[in-house]
């Protein structure tokens, strides 16, 4: 009788993307296997020191170990609105257009409980970031894909973006309600200009949509390029609501600490839905956070130039083997076309044969949307001399296919 029974919401849910890989991974390492692994997009650095102490120093403080506001405690908030002001020059009031997330996926998964309806209709760019996806799809919205152009050098093609995001807004006369862009992109490495912003928005306001942006990778930026936000546009509060996280800036992906700003009514069911479902995260993690964002900067540019210096050695290690790849010049991937001449298969056959034959995992294109399936996304998460054996692996791979 209970094997019949359905969740529903669970049916609209693959299996998640990493899953095939992450068992052939697996199996590889019980071998004994020495697998060198690109696949995960998990920051495998340190926490700053100044960051790890506040967090000691806040934990000693009994006052500090009851329930949280789920909304953030203040000092979060108006670091979080000064962190805006410096960065972007954009004004953020802490207390209505800024509110602190376990995460940023956490957050952008209540926020889509908390704004869209059954039957509304969001516009996700593919390839995507699953979840970006998917919590439409968990909220019983609908998701209209779009594909996502650029060049070599992994800049947006945006008057072609622009143009078929205006018609793909009424398309079959029905009106998209949200809009969701994440620039820098994961997985594409893709970036924009500060006027493409300015457009999107001029666009919202006049087919009237919300639009969701993601800029997790603001600050692994490289070679002279420096994200812009949409929240320093004139008038974006109107239409946008923005998410950033501390996970690869300051290497805190385990403690769990985003925020989203931007257009208060947005902000405002996001915090009325997350009062509803949970408090606030252990205080001295919140304080340990202001420190972050209001301490020296130093240790970002430091985790920058790790990344910098990772992907310089890869795309060198990887020529000599045979596979051409291009720089990025943001996120801590590389978008990679799948090797001439292995360019007829898929994604994930591709992704499995290199871990199987060569010991090295990618995560496959394919996984992040139909858009992907040519090429393999490459984390720079192995040190230098890893990335230098992985070439060598490569190389003979190639070599023998």
């Amino acid at each position: 009788m209970f094997n019949e029974i359905i969740f529903e919401t669970m049916e609209k849910l693959p299996n998640y993307v990493f899953a095939e890989v992450g068992k052939i991974k697996m199996d590889l390492r019980r071998k004994g296997k020495d697998v060198i692994d690109f696949s995960m997009g998990n920051p495998d650095g340190p926490t700053p020191k100044h960051i790890i102490n506040k967090l000691i120093e806040a934990s000693k403080k009994d006052k500090n170990h009851g329930y949280s506001s789920s909304i953030g405690i203040y000092k979060l908030r108006l670091a979080i609105s000064n962190w805006y002001k410096r960065r972007y020059n954009a004004n953020i009031d802490p207390n209505t257009e800024a509110i602190a997330t376990m995460g940023s996926k956490d957050g952008y998964v209540h926020l889509i409980q908390a704004i869209a309806n059954d039957g509304d209709i969001a516009i996700v760019p593919e390839p995507t970031y699953p979840i970006h996806s998917y919590a439409f799809s968990i909220s019983g919205a609908k998701v209209r894909k779009m594909g996502i152009s650029f060049n070599d050098d992994y800049e947006l093609d945006e008057d072609k973006f622009l143009s078929e995001l205006e018609q793909k807004i009424d398309e079959d006369g029905k009106k998209a309600k949200f809009v969701l862009v994440n620039f820098p992109h994961n997985p594409t490495c893709v970036t924009v200009t500060e006027n493409f912003y300015e457009r999107l928005v001029k666009l919202a306001k006049e087919k009237r949509f919300y639009i969701i942006s993601d800029i997790a990778y603001a600050d692994l930026t490289y070679d002279g390029y420096k994200t812009p936000s949409i929240l320093s546009v004139k008038g974006a509060k109107d239409v946008a609501i923005e998410s950033f996280t501390l996970s690869k800036s300051y290497n805190m992906a385990g403690w769990r600490v985003g925020f989203f700003c931007g257009n208060a009514k947005l902000v405002g069911a996001l915090q009325k839905l997350k009062s509803w479902t949970n408090y606030g995260m252990f205080t001295p993690i919140q304080v340990a956070s202001t420190i972050a964002l209001n301490g020296p900067q130093g240790c970002v540019e430091d985790i920058k130039m790790v990344y910098q210096k990772r992907r310089d050695v890869l795309v060198d290690s990887f020529a000599n083997a045979g596979w051409k790849l291009n720089p990025p010049k943001s996120t801590m991937f590389i978008w990679a076309k799948i090797p001439e001449q292995l360019k007829g298969m898929k994604s994930l056959e591709f992704s499995k044969k290199l871990l199987s034959e060569a010991n090295v995992a990618v995560s496959p294109g394919g996984s992040f949307g139909e858009y992907g399936d040519d090429y393999v996304r490459i984390a720079l998460l192995e040190n230098k001399n890893r990335i230098r054996q992985a070439g060598k692996n490569i190389k003979k791979f190639l070599k023998e296919n």
